[in-house]
């Protein structure tokens, strides 16, 4: 049983791991002992709640298929069982960050004064610059 929040949970039969072999350098190791982990999750079968279910699959992630199905890759360690668990907690803070609401930006507007203060600025500017010019004698 995967642990998202309190209230949400997956069980591990909805979670598909493979042993892989991992990629890169590795020695004679790297050849014979598949350490790397390969992790499939089907949102649309899953019993993950209505709303996270619609918040993944509106992300655009390169991580989340156009069928809805996360696969995750994880190599970074030699022993597939920290793989196994790296790859865990990443799909934990992928499932956990589609449930957070963002908050809706109330647009804000300038203060007249402050408007006031920035016009002002820029004709002083423009007077000084204006006085730089030659003087016509005539």
């Amino acid at each position: 049983m995967l642990e998202i929040t309190d209230s949400v949970a997956i069980p591990d039969d909805e979670i598909d791991m493979h042993a892989i072999r991992a990629q890169g350098a590795g020695g004679q190791n790297v050849n014979k002992v598949s350490s790397a982990i390969h992790l499939r999750f089907d949102i649309h079968t899953s019993s993950l709640p209505e709303q996270y279910k619609t918040r993944l699959l509106q992300r655009s992630d390169q991580r989340i298929s156009s069928d809805g199905v996360i696969t995750i890759k994880a190599q970074q360690f030699r022993s597939q069982d920290q793989n196994r668990t790296d790859a865990l907690n990443r799909l934990r803070e992928l499932i956990k960050a589609a449930g957070i609401i963002p908050k809706k930006r109330r647009p804000t507007r300038q203060s007249r004064s402050a408007i006031k203060r920035r016009l002002e600025s820029k004709s002083k500017r423009s007077r000084i610059k204006a006085l730089r010019k030659k003087v016509d004698e005539a």
